[in-house]
Formats: structure tokens, sequence, C-alpha cells
């Protein structure tokens, strides 16, 4: 689906831009497909920047969890951005955020 998107520079200034927002499902598809694999990936997924990282024995700084869940992400932060981690270990239903504060609505 493409949307408008408003994009703010660095020096403060703003433009709205058409992107592209994949479906949801096809996302959690890819996260889950690279979760069952368990190994680090890197690159470009639905034409946006993507990651998932597996989980680590050693836990997270400053937290509760005794280890560091896996987890994917793509998009960018302030304009479109999902992630989903498996906070509750890798058999477990993951916990999903969306940001899309950057869309613009009518």
């Amino acid at each position: 689906m493409t949307v408008q998107a408003k994009i703010r520079a660095a020096d403060g200034s703003e433009s709205v831009l058409p992107v592209v927002i994949p479906d949801l499902n096809d996302v959690r598809e890819l996260a889950v497909d690279l979760h069952q694999r368990g190994l680090a990936w890197e690159g470009d997924a639905f034409g946006w920047h993507a990651e998932y990282v597996p989980q680590r024995a050693e836990p997270p700084v400053q937290s509760n969890l005794g280890f560091t869940p896996a987890e994917f992400c793509i998009g960018e932060s302030g304009v479109w951005f999902f992630s989903v981690v498996w906070e509750q270990g890798p058999a477990s239903a993951p916990v999903e955020f969306l940001d899309d504060s950057g869309l613009v609505r009518d």
C-alpha cells in the first residue's frame, strides 16, 4: 500500500513523500521464517531495511530478563517501523510493536 509520510530533515524542515508500506502478515511471515532458522540476518525486505537477531544467552543491560530475546525489526523509526520480539522465549508468542506515527492521516 502506498501512503504519504511526513519526513523531518535534520534542519527541522518537513516534507511529505509517498512510501510503500508492506502487508503486516507478509512481514510477520518473514519474521517467523527467520526466527525458525535462528540465524542472524540483515538486509532489505519489502523496500525497507530489516534485521533479525537470534536469542542470546546473556541478559540485556539493566534488565530482569535472564536472556536477550530474539528480535526482528523493519522500517525507519519516526516514519514506519515494525518489530517482533520473542520476550518469553523462542517457543512463545512474540510481542509486536508498530510505529506508524510518521504516516499522514486524512
